[in-house]
């Protein structure tokens, strides 16, 4: 197999972009953040769009700058704010990291957001494929914007066999993207691959005799298109038992718990739950005590009301959802409440835990 570079010198480059380009201009999809070229609004698309379809970003998006309109608003925000308009998108620490990020730039950039590599990826959260992203669509600097996507595309454009799960394996298409990126229209030329990458280059059964570039393509011409790309598959995913339990008071109030400020869904609000751990005795009677240790609640054990599976990327949740009723009064701490049904609708809660909300609780 031929290595990248010496396929890209038989890439007729100008060809190759005109053909992108013009193809772009005719079939892009209207999306909200191609309105304008706002560089906040950019930022925000992009760590929305991270491991997330566009078609479920587009109304968070639009809630998310209707509530947060501007660098200002979204530094100046309650975080509890800004979680509850994140929730359902997951991978909570790219929303936190945006605010923080957001934060640096109303303080040290008057609310600009920076406009050279070196400033914009020293924000948190903003790597390569970030700030490549702003920088060409927002600035029009010819700046590579390398993402799964992208490393698709060009993995079969240039026929490229090597790993794209390896960090390293992202410099290589980096170096081919300077080579190819369009200095006239750096903006379209990134939006172009992400936007073949989705529509057409799909991950299976690639649209080929619909691309718009596949004279330029090796992949296509050798007949590899469906082999390519190269990707190794994730490590086996740890598997967690949980109990969770929804705990009601006379007046029929809900027990609710804040998960802590580091780590996995950080800050995001639960019910009561403890890791399962086999063999055990007696589940109900393993919970009850685990729960008692760690938030001091007195509750009576009910029935199981059913179960549920969370799959993350590394691991999977296994949660047995259970009823009981607290015994003794409250005991109010900051990261323990107990609210009515109507205000659960105030906290920003992990997908697994609004689906029990809303079998479970407001069924």
């Amino acid at each position: 197999m031929a290595s990248s570079l010496e396929n890209l010198t038989k890439v007729d480059i100008a060809g190759f972009q005109k053909d992108l380009i013009g193809w772009f201009e005719e079939e892009q999809r209207e999306l909200p953040w191609r309105k304008d070229q706002d560089p906040y609004k950019v930022w925000v698309s992009e760590i929305m769009l991270q491991q997330t379809r566009v078609d479920t970003v587009i109304p968070y998006f639009n809630r998310f700058i209707d509530q947060f309109p501007t660098i200002e608003a979204l530094s100046s925000a309650d975080e509890d704010k800004v979680l509850k308009a994140w929730e359902g998108l997951g991978y909570y620490s790219r929303v936190r990291n945006l605010q923080t990020a957001v934060r640096e730039v109303h303080e040290k950039y008057d609310g600009v957001v920076p406009n050279t590599l070196k400033s914009i990826s020293t924000l948190k959260g903003v790597g390569p494929y970030t700030a490549g992203a702003i920088l060409s669509i927002a600035y029009g600097i010819p700046e590579p914007a390398v993402d799964g996507n992208v490393m698709r595309v060009l993995s079969r454009i240039l026929s490229i066999w090597e790993d794209i799960a390896k960090p390293a394996t992202r410099k290589v298409f980096e170096e081919a993207i300077r080579e190819m990126i369009s200095h006239d229209n750096p903006s379209f030329f990134n939006q172009a691959l992400m936007e073949l990458g989705a529509l057409v280059c799909t991950p299976t059964s690639p649209s080929c005799l619909l691309c718009p570039v596949r004279d330029h393509c090796h992949a296509f011409h050798e007949g590899t298109q469906n082999e390519l790309p190269i990707k190794t598959k994730n490590k086996n995913q740890r598997k967690v038992q949980i109990g969770a339990v929804i705990i009601r008071d006379e007046e029929d109030h809900v027990i609710i718990h804040k998960r802590p400020k580091e780590g996995l869904l950080a800050n995001l609000w639960e019910l009561p739950n403890t890791e399962i751990h086999l063999p055990f005795i007696n589940e109900k009677d393993q919970i009850k005590s685990e729960l008692k240790q760690a938030y001091n609640l007195d509750i009576e054990m009910g029935n199981l009301l059913g179960q549920l599976e969370h799959v993350f990327s590394h691991l999977i949740w296994n949660i047995n959802i259970y009823e009981a009723k607290l015994t003794s009064d409250f005991k109010h701490a900051n990261d323990v409440k107990i609210v009515t049904k109507t205000e659960l609708e105030e906290f920003a809660f992990p997908v697994s835990y609004q689906k029990i909300i809303k079998h479970y609780i407001n069924e």
